[in-house]
């Protein structure tokens, strides 16, 4: 119980630091003006998705080879919130998009291989839901765990791969960013990050109790 209070409470406490880092530390970006304030939060849930879907993806591999439930938990656990996550990208980019690009969408590679990302965690999940013997739900689901963090590293290289509009600040200098719009960008993939440890350790709890009952009525 400490564990969680403590993650909770670090959680919170960095989401704050994150919102002054972002909206009071950062300096006004003088081509794109606030909204550029999004992309704080906005690669910062890219990066929390990726690395959810990466732990989902070492934990298929683990309970493949242990077969140990709890690896399979926690794989589910970690899809559910990577694919929130996931969202929060896809919902930030067009509302920053739009008055950058002058759309709110374009098949853009980026963006393109990110709605497959959340299209093949959803599939991952809705699987889990059709198939009731807890055995062969959870090896088809680690498959599909593996299988599909594929398509991580073609999200990430995607703008380095394909012609692209889409801005890369993850590269050699920050991607031209003011070292204050850094430290915030670094701030928020921390505030993050402790967000994320605490859900999975929240939704990885829920997952053993609902096991333990499913057990106990069957």
């Amino acid at each position: 119980m400490k564990l969680t209070k403590i993650l909770d409470i670090a959680a919170i406490a960095g989401i704050c630091v994150a919102l002054y880092f972002a909206f009071m530390f950062a300096p006004l970006e003088k081509v794109m003006g606030a909204v550029q304030k999004i992309l704080y939060f906005h690669v910062a849930s890219a990066w929390i998705a990726f690395f959810a879907f990466f732990v989902t993806f070492v934990l298929s591999i683990l309970f493949l080879v242990k077969q140990n439930y709890l690896f399979d938990d926690i794989a589910e656990s970690s899809a559910e919130i990577g694919i929130l996550f996931c969202t929060i990208v896809l919902i930030t980019g067009p509302i920053w998009a739009r008055p950058i690009w002058g759309v709110w969408w374009t098949w853009d590679p980026r963006l393109t291989t990110t709605t497959i990302l959340w299209f093949i965690y959803a599939g991952y999940l809705m699987l889990r839901k059709f198939i009731d013997e807890p055995d062969k739900r959870a090896k088809f689901a680690a498959a599909v765990g593996i299988i599909g963090f594929i398509d991580v590293p073609i999200v990430f290289f995607s703008i380095r791969w394909w012609r692209t509009i889409h801005p890369n600040v993850v590269q050699e200098g920050g991607g031209g960013l003011h070292p204050d719009m850094t430290k915030a960008l670094l701030v928020s993939v921390a505030a993050f990050s402790l967000l994320y440890a605490a859900m999975l350790v929240k939704r990885t709890r829920i997952a053993l109790l609902t096991r333990k009952i499913d057990s106990l009525e069957g």
